[in-house]
C-alpha cells in the first residue's frame, strides 16, 4: 500500500467515526468513549491530510492556468507567486501527515523503571555503575522528574553490582528507553598503580513502568522468601526478617528488594520491579513476533549489545548506533548533555520510520 492509499483509508476511517458519533443513541457509552477518543486521537492527522489535499488541489489548479497560453498576463504574475508559496508549503505539510502516521509506542509516556548492573571488569564496572546510576538521577532531576531508589547492592567502596530506581514524570520512557544496552567504558582506575587503562562495562535496562491492570499476577504464581537484610561486607542492617526474595515460577524472574526496613515496603517494591519486567518480557516477545519488520538503526534493544563508549583520557562520549561523539564526557556524566545524545538517537529513529512510509 503507497502513501496515498494509507492518507484515503486513514480520511474514510475517520468519517466512519463521524457519522459514528452523530449515532449517539444507537451505540452503549464505553462503545461511545471508545470511539469519541479514537476520533479525537484521529483529527490532527485527518485535519492535516485535508489541508495536504487541498494545496495539491491548490497547485494543480494553478498549474492550469500557467499552461493555458490565453491566460492574462497579470494573473500569470500572480499564478507564479501562488505556485511558489504553495511548492514551497508541500514538502512541509507532506512532512507533518508522515510524521503524524507514525506508528506509536504505547509505553512512551509511561514511567520506568531503571535497572543498571556491574558488567566486566570487577570493581572498577561496580564503580562504573554507580557513576552510570548518578547520571541518570542527575538527569531526571534536570528535568524535574521523581527518582526514586528500589534497590542498591554496593560493594563497600563507592561501587553497585546492581542499582534499580523507580524515575516518574513525563514522557520518562520515551526519553530514557534508547538508553538501554551495554555501556563500556576506558580509564585508568583509581586502584591502578601502573596508570594503564582499563576497559569495564556496565549494563543498563529502562523498562516501561507496568500497572496492575497491565499484568495480571496470581498469588499462586508467586514464591515469596524472607530473609535478614545485610549491608557491604556482610553489616547488618537490621535485625529482622523484613527483606524480601519474589519469584514469579511461570517465567522465572527473580527480585530482591532489602532497602526498606519494612516487609511489606519492600514487598511493594519488589512487586513493582516484578510487574515492569514480566511487561518488559512481554513486550520483547511481541517485538520478536514482529522480527520481519524494520531493524532500527538506533539498534534491537538487546541489552548485550554495546551502544556507547566514554572514554576519559580523550573525554570523549561515542554512541556506536549512530556514530556520535561528544568531547563533554564531564557533562554528560553530570546529566547535563546527555540530552544531545539523547535527541540525536530519537531524530534518528523518526528518520528512519518516516523513511519507511515512503
Amino acid at each position: 500500500m503507497n502513501l496515498d492509499q494509507k492518507l484515503g483509508r486513514v480520511v474514510a476511517h475517520y468519517d466512519e467515526l463521524s457519522k459514528a458519533l452523530s449515532a449517539q443513541g444507537k451505540v452503549n457509552p464505553q462503545e461511545f468513549a471508545r470511539i469519541s477518543k479514537e476520533y479525537a486521537d484521529l483529527t490532527p492527522i485527518a485535519q492535516s491530510i485535508v489541508a495536504l489535499h487541498k494545496t495539491k488541489s491548490e497547485l494543480a489548479d494553478v498549474e492550469v492556468i500557467l499552461a493555458d497560453a490565453a491566460t492574462d498576463p497579470e494573473l500569470k504574475r500572480l499564478a507564479e507567486g501562488e505556485r511558489q508559496t504553495l511548492k514551497e508549503k508541500l514538502p512541509e505539510l507532506e512532512e507533518r501527515v508522515k510524521f503524524l502516521l507514525l506508528p506509536k509506542d504505547e509505553a512512551d509516556a509511561r514511567n520506568a523503571i531503571l535497572e543498571v548492573r556491574a558488567g566486566t571488569g570487577g570493581e572498577e564496572a561496580a564503580l562504573f555503575a554507580a557513576d552510570l546510576f548518578r547520571m541518570y538521577q542527575r538527569y531526571a532531576e534536570n528535568h524535574g522528574w521523581k527518582f526514586e531508589v528500589m534497590s542498591l547492592n554496593e560493594t563497600g567502596i563507592g561501587g553497585f553490582k546492581e542499582a534499580i530506581a523507580s524515575i516518574s514524570g513525563r514522557d520518562v520512557f520515551a526519553r530514557l528507553k534508547f538508553e538501554t544496552g551495554v555501556h563500556r567504558v576506558q580509564r585508568v582506575p583509581a586502584t591502578e598503580a601502573s596508570g594503564r587503562i582499563h576497559t569495564s562495562a556496565a549494563t543498563v535496562a529502562v523498562l516501561p513502568e507496568a500497572e496492575e491492570l497491565d499484568v495480571q499476577v496470581e498469588d499462586k504464581d508467586l514464591r515469596i522468601d524472607v530473609f535478614r537484610s545485610s549491608g557491604p561486607g556482610g553489616q547488618s542492617v537490621n535485625t529482622t526478617d523484613s527483606a524480601v526474595r519474589i519469584t514469579h515460577i511461570p517465567t522465572g524472574i527473580v527480585v530482591s528488594c532489602q532497602d526498606e526496613k519494612s516487609q511489606h515496603k519492600n514487598k511493594a517494591k519488589g512487586m513493582k520491579i516484578l510487574r515492569a519486567r514480566i511487561y518488559d518480557q512481554e513486550r520483547a516477545r511481541k517485538d520478536a513476533e514482529r522480527a520481519a519488520q524494520r531493524r532500527s538503526q538506533i539498534g534491537t534493544g538487546d541489552r548485550s549489545e554495546r551502544i556507547r563508549t566514554y572514554n576519559f583520557p580523550q573525554g570523549r562520549v561515542t554512541d556506536h548506533r549512530i556514530n556520535l561523539t561528544l568531547h563533554k564526557i564531564e557533562k554528560v556524566l553530570a546529566g547535563e548533555a546527555l540530552d544531545e545524545l539523547i535527541d540525536a538517537l530519537t531524530s534518528e529513529d523518526r528518520a528512519t520510520r518516516l523513511a519507511e512510509l515512503t
